[in-house]
Parts: structure tokens; C-alpha cells; sequence
């Protein structure tokens, strides 16, 4: 069973909002919270940590949803799906800058509105999966990296002391430090020096 899509609404019209609320539940989405201006928008973000956030243009107060969605972003990555009866190119192109995941003009058609929460979740689910796996690469990036610096190895028996001050043989210590793995052989010169008697008979 999947997990009920925690949702908050923002919308200025209490009317409004009470109808998106009912139509959200037929939908069986869970809505976790309302708020009417953006700054209650903001503190709702951190109040109940919704999976997504509807968010109208024209709100209550000084602060407009194309602002509020901009200080959202810059402490949360929860993806806001517009929704106006704005049809105007210039507000289209202020809400574009905030990286929205949806943008909806009202009226709307209740099957556009589902369509558009769940492309938003799944496209929010893609970019945190991109992001863990950058995470990653830059991680082995900077272990691989670290091979390039000054390694102490010691003179005698090859093996690198590590930050901990333990020492590991350099065979395990590029390994758990790179991709590279190892295939065992033996020089000439070890060769004639380790079994003289074997070379001395084919001389």
C-alpha cells in the first residue's frame, strides 16, 4: 500500500480552499494544513513537512505565493504546484524562476489536478534519487583524489599508515580508495632473485 501524498494548501479564499480541501480527500490525498498568506505558508512548510505544497498566486498580506515559494525553497526542497486564475505571460515567467513542479489555471479540471500532483511527486522523487546518487559520485571522486597527495608508506614492508594511524597493505588501501582492483604476478628481477636455482639451470 502506498503511502497517503501529505499535502499543504495555500489559497486566500477560505471558499476556494475549503473546495480544493474536499476535492484533494475524493482524491485520497492527505491535507495536513491551510494557510492564507505567505508567511503562514512558510511556517506550515516546517509545521507539518507536507510531501507538496499547492500554492496560490494571489495571497492575503504583503507577501504573494511566487515570494513565498522562493523562501520556501531556500530552506526546503518541497515541491510547489501553482495554481491562478492568472493567465498573464509576465506572472508565468516570475513563477518559472522559482523551479515549480506544476502550474495550474484556474478552473481547473479535477483529472489535470491529479495529474499534476502525481507528476510532481514522481519528478521530486527522481531529482532527490539524482541528487543521492551526485552525492555519491563526488564522494568516491574525492577518495579517489586522495591518492594523488603525499601517501607515507613504509620503506620496508609497502604499507600505507591511514589518517587513524593504522597501517594497511597498499593493495587494500588503493582498493577501498579507487575502482582498481589487483591480479598477482612477479617481476624478472624478483623471479631471479627469489628462485636463482630455477634460472641457474636454464642458463
Amino acid at each position: 500500500m502506498h503511502q497517503q501524498i501529505r499535502i499543504l494548501v495555500v489559497e486566500d479564499d477560505p471558499n476556494v480552499s475549503t473546495v480544493l480541501t474536499a476535492r484533494l480527500e475524493n482524491l485520497n490525498y492527505q491535507v495536513c494544513g491551510t494557510a492564507e498568506t505567505g508567511l503562514e505558508a512558510i511556517s506550515a512548510v516546517y509545521r507539518y513537512h507536507p510531501d507538496l505544497v499547492t500554492m496560490d498566486i494571489l495571497l492575503k498580506g504583503e507577501m504573494n505565493g511566487i515570494e513565498a515559494a522562493a523562501k520556501i525553497a531556500d530552506g526546503s526542497d518541497v515541491p510547489v504546484i501553482f495554481m491562478t486564475c492568472l493567465s498573464d505571460q509576465r506572472i508565468f515567467e516570475r513563477a518559472i524562476k522559482t523551479h515549480p513542479y506544476g502550474y495550474i489555471i484556474k478552473p481547473y479540471d479535477i483529472n489535470e489536478l491529479r495529474s499534476a500532483i502525481e507528476i510532481a511527486v514522481v519528478k521530486h522523487k527522481a531529482d532527490k534519487e539524482r541528487e543521492t546518487l551526485i552525492a555519491r559520485l563526488q564522494k568516491a571522486l574525492q577518495e579517489v583524489k586522495t591518492l594523488s597527495g603525499l601517501l607515507p608508506i613504509c620503506a620496508s614492508c609497502k604499507k600505507i599508515r591511514k589518517t587513524d594511524s593504522t597501517w594497511q597493505p597498499i593493495e587494500d588501501y588503493i582498493a577501498s580508495h579507487s575502482n582498481a582492483d589487483f591480479t598477482h604476478g612477479i617481476c624478472p628481477e624478483c623471479a631471479h632473485r627469489l628462485y636463482p636455482e630455477l634460472y641457474r639451470h636454464r642458463g
